[in-house]
Protein backbone atom coordinates (compact mmCIF):
# COMPACT_ATOMS: atom_id res chain seq x y z
CA UNK A 1 0.00 0.00 0.00
CA UNK A 2 1.01 3.16 -0.66
CA UNK A 3 2.59 5.32 2.12
CA UNK A 4 2.71 8.82 3.17
CA UNK A 5 6.12 9.96 0.66
CA UNK A 6 4.02 8.38 -2.32
CA UNK A 7 0.87 9.76 -1.58
CA UNK A 8 2.65 12.89 -1.41
CA UNK A 9 4.60 12.71 -4.45
CA UNK A 10 0.63 11.80 -5.91
CA UNK A 11 -0.59 14.71 -4.81
CA UNK A 12 2.50 17.62 -5.42
CA UNK A 13 1.77 15.55 -9.42
CA UNK A 14 -1.52 16.45 -9.37
CA UNK A 15 -1.74 19.86 -8.13
CA UNK A 16 -0.64 22.02 -11.18
CA UNK A 17 -3.91 20.14 -12.59
CA UNK A 18 -6.13 20.17 -9.56
CA UNK A 19 -5.52 22.99 -7.19
CA UNK A 20 -6.86 26.14 -8.08
CA UNK A 21 -8.92 24.49 -11.31
CA UNK A 22 -12.96 24.35 -12.16
CA UNK A 23 -13.63 20.30 -12.44
CA UNK A 24 -15.13 20.29 -15.64
CA UNK A 25 -16.61 16.61 -16.29
CA UNK A 26 -16.56 13.88 -14.04
CA UNK A 27 -17.05 10.34 -15.18
CA UNK A 28 -17.72 7.34 -13.01
CA UNK A 29 -17.26 3.86 -14.54
CA UNK A 30 -19.00 1.74 -12.16
CA UNK A 31 -20.95 2.80 -8.91
CA UNK A 32 -17.94 1.91 -6.26
CA UNK A 33 -14.46 1.19 -5.32
CA UNK A 34 -14.25 0.05 -1.94
CA UNK A 35 -17.66 1.25 -0.48
CA UNK A 36 -20.27 2.89 -3.37
CA UNK A 37 -19.57 6.73 -4.64
CA UNK A 38 -21.93 9.05 -2.60
CA UNK A 39 -25.29 9.83 -3.86
CA UNK A 40 -24.99 12.41 -6.69
CA UNK A 41 -21.50 12.36 -6.42
CA UNK A 42 -21.11 13.52 -10.27
CA UNK A 43 -23.29 16.49 -10.08
CA UNK A 44 -21.47 17.33 -6.49
CA UNK A 45 -18.40 17.89 -8.34
CA UNK A 46 -19.12 19.12 -11.44
CA UNK A 47 -18.07 23.26 -12.09
CA UNK A 48 -16.75 23.32 -8.85
CA UNK A 49 -13.15 24.58 -8.29
CA UNK A 50 -10.71 23.00 -5.93
CA UNK A 51 -9.82 25.44 -3.34
CA UNK A 52 -6.70 23.60 -2.11
CA UNK A 53 -5.21 19.92 -2.51
CA UNK A 54 -4.15 18.66 0.42
CA UNK A 55 -2.72 15.28 2.28
CA UNK A 56 -3.83 13.67 5.83
CA UNK A 57 -1.62 10.76 6.77
CA UNK A 58 -2.23 8.57 3.17
CA UNK A 59 -5.52 10.61 2.59
CA UNK A 60 -5.44 13.12 -0.46
CA UNK A 61 -7.76 15.51 0.75
CA UNK A 62 -9.54 18.15 -2.55
CA UNK A 63 -11.46 21.24 -0.62
CA UNK A 64 -14.09 22.18 -3.15
CA UNK A 65 -15.86 25.93 -3.58
CA UNK A 66 -19.07 24.17 -2.41
CA UNK A 67 -17.93 23.84 1.15
CA UNK A 68 -17.28 19.81 0.76
CA UNK A 69 -13.77 18.02 0.31
CA UNK A 70 -13.48 15.07 -2.01
CA UNK A 71 -11.03 12.53 0.41
CA UNK A 72 -9.54 10.52 -1.80
CA UNK A 73 -7.30 6.75 -0.77
CA UNK A 74 -5.33 4.80 -3.43
CA UNK A 75 -5.79 1.72 -1.37
CA UNK A 76 -3.30 -1.31 -2.67
CA UNK A 77 -3.35 -0.83 -6.06
CA UNK A 78 -4.61 2.86 -6.97
CA UNK A 79 -2.85 5.15 -9.27
CA UNK A 80 -3.95 8.22 -10.97
CA UNK A 81 -2.14 9.55 -14.25
CA UNK A 82 -2.23 12.87 -15.71
CA UNK A 83 -2.76 13.61 -19.34
CA UNK A 84 -3.52 17.15 -21.35
CA UNK A 85 -6.55 17.79 -23.11
CA UNK A 86 -5.49 17.91 -27.60
CA UNK A 87 -1.77 19.08 -26.77
CA UNK A 88 1.42 19.43 -24.61
CA UNK A 89 0.80 20.87 -21.12
CA UNK A 90 3.59 22.53 -19.51
CA UNK A 91 3.03 23.44 -15.84
CA UNK A 92 5.77 24.59 -13.51
CA UNK A 93 8.43 21.92 -13.89
CA UNK A 94 5.44 19.22 -14.65
CA UNK A 95 4.93 17.94 -18.55
CA UNK A 96 2.10 16.23 -19.46
CA UNK A 97 1.79 14.65 -22.60
CA UNK A 98 -2.08 14.06 -24.67
CA UNK A 99 -3.54 10.46 -24.34
CA UNK A 100 -2.93 8.93 -27.31
CA UNK A 101 -5.87 9.27 -29.58
CA UNK A 102 -8.82 6.29 -30.46
CA UNK A 103 -6.75 4.16 -27.33
CA UNK A 104 -9.72 2.34 -25.69
CA UNK A 105 -9.93 2.82 -21.43
CA UNK A 106 -8.78 0.12 -19.50
CA UNK A 107 -10.99 -1.68 -17.82
CA UNK A 108 -9.59 -0.33 -14.65
CA UNK A 109 -10.14 3.01 -14.69
CA UNK A 110 -13.02 3.78 -12.68
CA UNK A 111 -12.99 7.47 -12.04
CA UNK A 112 -12.05 10.30 -14.63
CA UNK A 113 -12.01 13.63 -13.78
CA UNK A 114 -11.30 16.75 -16.19
CA UNK A 115 -10.40 20.19 -15.05
CA UNK A 116 -9.57 23.79 -16.83
CA UNK A 117 -6.39 23.26 -16.92
CA UNK A 118 -6.85 21.80 -19.50
CA UNK A 119 -5.94 18.00 -17.87
CA UNK A 120 -8.26 15.02 -18.06
CA UNK A 121 -7.02 12.63 -14.42
CA UNK A 122 -8.08 9.16 -14.32
CA UNK A 123 -7.71 7.13 -11.44
CA UNK A 124 -7.37 3.35 -12.32
CA UNK A 125 -7.44 0.65 -9.55
CA UNK A 126 -7.48 -2.74 -10.36
CA UNK A 127 -8.21 -4.37 -6.77
CA UNK A 128 -10.58 -1.53 -6.40
CA UNK A 129 -9.25 -0.78 -2.98
CA UNK A 130 -9.45 2.71 -3.17
CA UNK A 131 -11.68 4.86 -1.71
CA UNK A 132 -13.64 8.68 -2.84
CA UNK A 133 -15.92 9.74 -0.81
CA UNK A 134 -17.44 13.45 -0.26
CA UNK A 135 -17.35 15.32 3.44
CA UNK A 136 -18.43 18.60 4.98
CA UNK A 137 -14.98 20.81 4.91
CA UNK A 138 -16.01 21.90 8.32
CA UNK A 139 -16.42 18.90 9.92
CA UNK A 140 -13.64 16.83 8.19
CA UNK A 141 -11.47 16.62 11.52
CA UNK A 142 -14.40 15.08 13.03
CA UNK A 143 -14.91 12.12 10.62
CA UNK A 144 -14.01 9.05 11.86
CA UNK A 145 -11.14 8.45 9.21
CA UNK A 146 -9.32 11.56 10.95
CA UNK A 147 -10.56 12.09 13.89
CA UNK A 148 -7.83 9.40 15.63
CA UNK A 149 -5.26 10.40 13.92
CA UNK A 150 -2.04 11.44 15.38
CA UNK A 151 0.65 14.02 14.35
CA UNK A 152 2.00 14.14 10.79
CA UNK A 153 5.32 13.47 11.31
CA UNK A 154 7.29 16.16 9.00
CA UNK A 155 4.84 19.11 10.99
CA UNK A 156 5.50 21.43 13.85
CA UNK A 157 3.32 18.94 15.87
CA UNK A 158 5.83 15.60 15.82
CA UNK A 159 8.53 16.02 18.28
CA UNK A 160 10.28 13.72 20.27
CA UNK A 161 8.03 14.45 23.63
CA UNK A 162 4.46 14.01 21.53
CA UNK A 163 6.40 10.86 20.38
CA UNK A 164 7.54 9.84 23.94
CA UNK A 165 4.01 10.73 25.04
CA UNK A 166 2.63 8.72 22.58
CA UNK A 167 4.27 5.76 23.50
CA UNK A 168 4.82 5.69 27.50
CA UNK A 169 3.26 2.81 28.66
CA UNK A 170 2.75 0.83 25.90
CA UNK A 171 3.56 -3.02 25.82
CA UNK A 172 3.96 -3.21 22.39
CA UNK A 173 7.18 -3.54 19.95
CA UNK A 174 8.00 -0.28 18.53
CA UNK A 175 7.48 -1.29 15.30
CA UNK A 176 3.73 -2.03 15.92
CA UNK A 177 3.05 1.74 17.74
CA UNK A 178 4.51 3.40 14.89
CA UNK A 179 2.22 1.50 12.41
CA UNK A 180 -0.82 2.44 14.62
CA UNK A 181 -2.03 5.82 12.78
CA UNK A 182 -3.04 7.16 16.14
CA UNK A 183 0.80 7.09 17.17
CA UNK A 184 1.81 9.06 14.01
CA UNK A 185 0.19 9.50 10.96
CA UNK A 186 1.28 7.78 7.40
CA UNK A 187 3.99 5.62 8.08
CA UNK A 188 3.42 2.42 6.66
CA UNK A 189 5.95 -1.16 6.80
CA UNK A 190 8.66 0.37 4.32
CA UNK A 191 9.48 3.90 6.55
CA UNK A 192 9.11 2.23 9.60
CA UNK A 193 11.38 0.17 8.72
CA UNK A 194 13.97 1.85 7.40
CA UNK A 195 13.81 4.72 10.16
CA UNK A 196 14.63 2.03 12.86
CA UNK A 197 17.25 1.49 11.07
CA UNK A 198 18.45 4.88 11.13
CA UNK A 199 17.69 5.36 14.66
CA UNK A 200 19.64 2.31 15.45
CA UNK A 201 16.37 0.72 17.60
CA UNK A 202 15.05 -2.83 17.28
CA UNK A 203 11.77 -3.35 15.94
CA UNK A 204 11.25 -6.05 19.00
CA UNK A 205 12.29 -2.86 21.37
CA UNK A 206 9.12 -2.41 23.83
CA UNK A 207 7.47 1.03 22.85
CA UNK A 208 7.11 2.30 26.36
CA UNK A 209 10.88 1.98 26.66
CA UNK A 210 11.27 4.48 24.26
CA UNK A 211 12.49 7.24 26.23
CA UNK A 212 13.44 11.39 25.15
CA UNK A 213 17.19 10.22 23.58
CA UNK A 214 16.28 7.32 21.37
CA UNK A 215 12.33 9.24 20.93
CA UNK A 216 14.74 12.25 19.83
CA UNK A 217 17.19 9.57 17.22
CA UNK A 218 13.51 8.39 16.20
CA UNK A 219 11.59 11.63 15.01
CA UNK A 220 15.06 12.53 13.44
CA UNK A 221 14.97 9.12 11.29
CA UNK A 222 11.09 9.69 10.63
CA UNK A 223 11.54 12.47 9.30
CA UNK A 224 15.29 12.26 7.08
CA UNK A 225 13.55 9.10 5.45
CA UNK A 226 10.29 10.65 4.45
CA UNK A 227 12.28 13.86 3.03
CA UNK A 228 14.70 11.61 1.05
CA UNK A 229 11.87 9.35 0.27
CA UNK A 230 9.53 12.14 -1.37
CA UNK A 231 12.54 13.66 -2.83
CA UNK A 232 12.88 10.34 -4.72
CA UNK A 233 9.08 10.42 -5.92
CA UNK A 234 8.46 7.61 -3.38
CA UNK A 235 9.38 3.77 -3.66
CA UNK A 236 7.61 1.84 -6.34
CA UNK A 237 7.41 -1.87 -5.96
CA UNK A 238 4.58 -3.15 -7.25
CA UNK A 239 1.71 -0.83 -8.77
CA UNK A 240 2.76 2.17 -7.48
CA UNK A 241 3.87 5.37 -9.82
CA UNK A 242 3.44 8.84 -9.85
CA UNK A 243 1.11 11.23 -11.85
CA UNK A 244 3.60 11.24 -15.19
CA UNK A 245 3.68 7.25 -15.24
CA UNK A 246 7.29 7.10 -13.80
CA UNK A 247 8.18 5.22 -10.95
CA UNK A 248 9.86 6.38 -7.68
CA UNK A 249 13.35 5.76 -7.09
CA UNK A 250 13.66 5.49 -3.24
CA UNK A 251 13.33 1.37 -3.51
CA UNK A 252 17.39 1.72 -4.92
CA UNK A 253 18.24 3.26 -2.04
CA UNK A 254 16.85 0.52 1.18
CA UNK A 255 19.15 -0.11 3.82
CA UNK A 256 17.12 -3.02 5.36
CA UNK A 257 13.57 -3.12 3.40
CA UNK A 258 13.74 -6.36 1.36
CA UNK A 259 17.20 -6.98 1.55
CA UNK A 260 17.38 -10.27 3.60
CA UNK A 261 20.88 -11.61 4.37
CA UNK A 262 22.60 -8.34 2.96
CA UNK A 263 25.23 -7.09 5.27
CA UNK A 264 24.37 -4.32 7.44
CA UNK A 265 25.03 -0.70 5.49
CA UNK A 266 26.28 1.22 8.58
CA UNK A 267 29.80 1.69 8.82
CA UNK A 268 31.48 -0.16 10.94
CA UNK A 269 28.89 -3.24 11.57
CA UNK A 270 29.45 -6.69 10.55
CA UNK A 271 26.16 -7.71 10.95
CA UNK A 272 23.40 -8.82 8.30
CA UNK A 273 19.85 -7.77 7.78
CA UNK A 274 17.21 -10.64 9.00
CA UNK A 275 13.67 -10.80 8.66
CA UNK A 276 10.54 -11.47 10.91
CA UNK A 277 6.92 -11.35 11.07
CA UNK A 278 5.31 -8.94 13.23
CA UNK A 279 1.69 -8.79 12.79
CA UNK A 280 1.63 -10.54 9.78
CA UNK A 281 4.07 -7.87 8.08
CA UNK A 282 7.96 -8.30 7.06
CA UNK A 283 10.13 -6.64 9.46
CA UNK A 284 13.52 -6.07 8.19
CA UNK A 285 16.59 -5.17 10.31
CA UNK A 286 20.05 -5.47 11.41
CA UNK A 287 20.16 -7.77 15.16
CA UNK A 288 23.26 -6.25 15.77
CA UNK A 289 23.53 -2.63 15.76
CA UNK A 290 19.37 -2.11 16.39
CA UNK A 291 19.02 -2.66 19.61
Amino acid sequence: MPELPEVETVRMGLAPVLEHRRITRVETRRGDLRVPFPPRFVERLTRHKVTRLSRRAKYLLADLDSGETLVMHLGMSGRFSVHAKDRELKLGTYVYEPASSGVQRDRHDHVILETDAPAEIVFNDHRRFGLMLLVDTAALAQHPLFAALGPEPLSPAFNAGILEHALAGRRTPIKSALLDQRTVAGLGNIYVCEALFYAAISPKRMAATINSGRANALVRAIRSVLRAAIKAGGSSLRDYARTDGALGEFQHRFAVYDREGAPCPRDGCTGKISRIVQSGRSTFYCTKCQR
